[in-house]
């Protein structure tokens, strides 16, 4: 069962979309999307909140998680947190094993 968590980062001035710049272009994101486990890792900006970033970050069990936590790309991570002085929103979702109910897919156009 898949593991997702939004995070959103918030700061002033545009610091939360350099934040997400620095990852990408720093090759953080390319590393932790290179680790065991990790299924997606993908930044996003809301329209309605220029000063806003989401982060959907999604592993493949806790002990994928875990075992990043634990990896130097943490750090780093929280270095450039401190540095663009961001404050964060978690949400945390479980995947369901059902996959979309029948019901559902009627409004879905793939």
């Amino acid at each position: 069962m898949a593991i997702t968590v939004n995070i959103y980062y918030s700061g002033i001035n545009g610091s939360a979309r350099e934040f997400a710049k620095e990852m990408v272009s720093g090759g953080i994101v390319a590393d932790i999307r290179a680790e065991d486990g990790n299924l997606r890792y993908e930044y996003f900006f809301p329209m309605e909140d220029e000063e806003t970033v989401l982060l959907i970050d999604s592993w493949k069990d806790q002990a994928s998680i875990d075992a990043h936590h634990a990896s130097p790309m943490m750090g780093k991570i929280m270095e450039l947190r401190e540095k663009y002085n961001l404050h964060m929103r978690v949400e945390r979702y479980r995947s369901d094993e059902d996959g979309v109910p029948a019901a559902d897919k009627a409004f879905i156009r793939e």
